[in-house]
């Protein structure tokens, strides 16, 4: 079965969808094939950056001065910091999450077609259902490994996140990514048309 839908009618006319799973599922790419199909796309880990440099600079370089570099905030640092303590990943978080849900809104004010964005989270304020991709642990870890990240990294990382039955248990529409890219792409383009659909 391509897609699981537990608890949403996409008949309703849903026109904002979160794109989300957990590292290394595969929803980066999900988004820039739903992009490809003309469906509205925004990045949330793009406005996080852009938040970091802008309106969240001040309050994150405030309570972790260690990560500012050159004027700027080193990223890699930060993450390093906060992927590895859940209490700071949290402090995080409730700095930039307003500022991006905020910001994400703000662009898509007046905008009445299908919208979908990324961002790798189960509860948002957004109040969106949620399109969840989903593959087996350890093909995310080997994906992730293959960008270059250290396996114990982004074990780490997979930690600090929902576990796989979490992120399933809280989607309305389930894309599985367990096979090749041209599988994952004939799956997106279903998907698409279902968001398209004149009941989507």
């Amino acid at each position: 079965m391509t897609f699981r839908l537990p608890s949403v009618n996409v008949s309703s006319r849903h026109r904002r969808w979160l794109l989300t799973g957990g590292i290394g599922s595969g929803k980066s790419e999900v988004r820039r094939i739903l992009e490809t199909h003309g469906i509205r796309v925004i990045d949330a880990d793009s406005v996080g950056h852009s938040v970091l440099e802008n309106e969240g600079f001040e309050a994150v370089s405030e309570r972790w001065p260690q990560v500012v570099a050159g004027g700027d905030i080193d990223r890699k640092t930060l993450a390093a910091i906060v992927f590895a303590d859940p209490q700071q990943l949290a402090e995080l978080e409730a700095i930039t999450h307003p500022l991006i849900f905020g910001r994400i809104q703000a662009e898509l004010e007046g905008f009445d077609e299908i919208a979908v964005v990324e961002m790798p989270l189960i509860d948002t304020d957004l109040g969106w259902p949620s399109i969840v991709v989903d593959a087996a642990d350890e093909v995310r870890v080997q994906r992730v490994v293959n960008r270059g990240m250290d396996e114990s990294d982004a074990k780490r990382r997979m930690g600090s996140q929902p576990t796989r039955g979490e992120w399933l248990a809280s989607a309305d529409v389930v894309v599985p990514n367990h096979g090749s890219l041209e599988d994952l792409k004939q799956t997106v383009m279903k998907l698409a048309s279902l968001l398209r659909s004149p009941g989507g």
